[in-house]
């Protein structure tokens, strides 16, 4: 069978050079990803409408493989844990992504699919519906916040310890970014489920 004449192109193709250069550079261009697939800039368009519609296609991209987590028969608590950690668990493997993500109005549905979940529960657990979203921001503080966290220097401060004792004391603790993230996370989201549960038993008096 003769090669075809020019590299097959499709919109799997195009995010995965787009997400590949996010990667690598924290942004993308079309110019950089028409070289990277040895195209024109102009055969993307056939594709893709605009920049827009990639990062869509690239936050689509790292839920894609989403297992719908069962959640009917677990306390509020594990449930709102469960669904937070499977959350932030897509974004640390792409951190460089999360200031893309956040820019623009989430439409794909299987992200769209954690904050139903997430409401439900959240209303389930008896919080007031005007405080469902922002706990489900909070998540997204915690998550995003997280995962952005892993593009930082191991060492987040400079700090000389004869003038900052306490600090340098406690950052001795944590050594990578991947232990302060993962530790500053978990911390948030236990005083998240804490805050829940006190606004919870509020409104029942």
């Amino acid at each position: 069978m003769p090669r075809p004449r020019s590299p097959l192109l499709s919109v799997d193709a195009i995010v995965s050079a787009a997400l590949s250069l996010v990667d690598s550079t924290g942004d993308f261009s079309f110019p950089r990803m028409a070289r990277e697939l040895g195209v024109s800039q102009a055969a993307l368009y056939n594709y893709i409408d605009n920049r827009e519609h990639i990062i869509e296609l690239m936050r689509g991209r790292i839920f894609s493989d989403r297992t719908h987590l069962v959640t009917d028969n677990l306390p509020w608590e594990e449930a709102l844990r469960a669904l937070a950690r499977e959350y932030r668990a897509r974004l640390v493997g792409h951190p460089r992504l999360v200031p893309l993500l956040v820019t623009q109005t989430i439409q794909d549905l299987a992200v769209m699919g954690f904050y139903e979940d997430m409401a439900t529960v959240l209303g389930n657990a008896g919080l007031d519906a005007s405080a469902i979203v922002p706990a489900i921001t909070t998540v997204d503080y915690l998550a995003l916040g997280s995962a952005l966290d892993l593009t930082a220097p191991d060492d987040a401060w400079s700090a000389p310890d004869d003038r900052f004792p306490a600090l340098s004391l406690a950052a001795a603790h944590l050594k990578t970014r991947e232990e302060r993230a993962e530790a500053a996370f978990e911390f948030g989201l236990e005083v998240l489920v804490c805050g829940v549960q006190r606004a919870v038993a509020r409104a029942d008096f």
